[in-house]
């Protein structure tokens, strides 16, 4: 989704909404993205890279340890 909407500003954020809409539509909690931060951030961002390559392991992180942080 990051890579397709139109936009430069806003992707993240509706990144990060239609990835609550799905945790919430599979049981899980309102997800709190707050972990995301600081050095986080970076690896955030790296992990979007990564996906552009076929490499999800590092955003699977990414959301375990926001899912984690939202219980």
């Amino acid at each position: 989704m990051v890579l397709i909407h139109p936009f430069r500003e806003g992707n993240g954020r509706v990144s990060r909404l239609l990835s609550t809409l799905m945790a919430l539509q599979a049981g899980l909690p309102l997800l709190n993205f707050g972990v995301i931060k600081g050095k986080q951030r970076e690896a955030y961002f790296a992990a979007v890279q990564a996906g552009m390559d076929r490499n999800y392991e590092p955003m699977r992180e990414i959301f375990r340890r926001v899912v984690q942080a939202s219980n």
